[in-house]
């Protein structure tokens, strides 16, 4: 059976295809049409995820070889390598030699440097591929700036909530800085959400450490979260319930047990005008509940009948809950 890695038809090779793709997954902005048909391509053939992935893997390792090294692939190996032990030298070799047409390198040496901002609106959700294989999932009304350096890889998460899923790379560090906090990983799973008066870290798989301003930390494995407040002091690490916290992904949001100062920071994200609570009583009172994060106008019409609340409209047009 002909191995279509190599193949030299009339028509492109799977290496060919995989490393055009890899290149546009690189670029700061891929629309979600774009996204759809990069995700479709993957799952063809097996080879197509195999070709790809040896990408994302010699994408992060290129800086260990000397650019020297690199350019003399470029312009010394052939197209076509029929022993296995060369593949990989071909692959780097046509990766750079794409990415250097595309002008996507300012130079051969630090090809593992990448800077980005990423953003969503009110409503919208954003699913990132990063270079090193992680990938980035932006809640509404989210922002990131993403500034990867040779031996650490740093994302600033400025406003809003995100989900990550980090490629494990030991050799440097994945870190979110968070205002008040960071959170530092070589390869994980984890959610991130900040608000205006904490920050919140949820673990879905693997293990981060989760540091304030100070020199306290707290370490955290899947099911469990911790909240910086606003003075960078973490909390002790306590059980959550990852599926829940990020229902979020799927246009989902779960209160459960919530206070009600809780449920409105949440629901603000997806609303015009901010909801507030009129008490520190209103606010304490307690939500157990799913709604939908594109009707937030059905969570408000519902709690007068769960709670003894009422929702009043105010001079701005934000939106109050107060005592019944």
């Amino acid at each position: 059976m002909m191995d279509t890695r190599d193949c030299a038809c009339g028509h492109t090779t799977v290496r060919d295809d995989a490393a055009r793709w890899f290149v546009r997954m690189q670029e700061p902005a891929v629309d979600v049409v774009e996204y759809r048909r990069f995700e479709a391509w993957l799952g063809e053939h097996p080879q197509h995820r195999e070709e790809f992935e040896a990408l994302q893997g010699l994408w992060t390792a290129a800086d260990l070889l000397p650019a020297a090294r690199l350019q003399a692939l470029c312009e010394t190996l052939p197209a076509r390598r029929a022993r296995q032990s060369w593949m990989r030298y071909a692959v780097a070799a046509s990766v750079v030699a794409v990415a250097l047409g595309l002008g996507l390198f300012s130079g051969l040496n630090h090809p593992a440097t990448y800077t980005a901002e990423y953003s969503t609106a009110l409503g919208e959700r954003r699913h990132v591929a990063l270079p090193d294989g992680s990938v980035i999932d932006l809640n509404s009304r989210s922002r990131i700036q993403v500034n990867f350096e040779k031996d650490r890889r740093g994302v600033e998460l400025i406003e809003g909530e995100a989900m990550f899923s980090v490629e494990h790379d030991t050799r440097r560090p994945f870190v979110v800085d968070a205002g008040n906090g960071q959170v530092t990983v070589t390869g994980t799973r984890f959610d991130v959400r900040r608000d205006l008066s904490e920050t919140r870290v949820a673990v879905e798989q693997g293990t981060v450490k989760v540091q304030g301003q100070g020199v306290d930390f707290v370490n955290l494995t899947a099911g469990l979260g911790t909240r910086i407040d606003a003075q960078g002091t973490v909390a002790t690490a306590y059980a959550v319930n990852p599926a829940e916290l990020t229902a979020w992904r799927s246009g989902k949001l779960v209160f459960n047990n919530a206070s009600l100062s809780e449920v409105a920071a949440q629901v603000s994200r997806y609303r015009e005008k901010p909801l507030t609570v009129g008490s520190d009583k209103v606010g304490n009172l307690r939500l157990t509940s799913v709604f939908k994060s594109d009707n937030t106008d059905a969570l408000l019409k519902a709690l007068p009948s769960i709670l003894p609340v009422a929702v009043r409209t105010l001079d701005d047009g934000s939106q109050e809950i107060i005592s019944k």
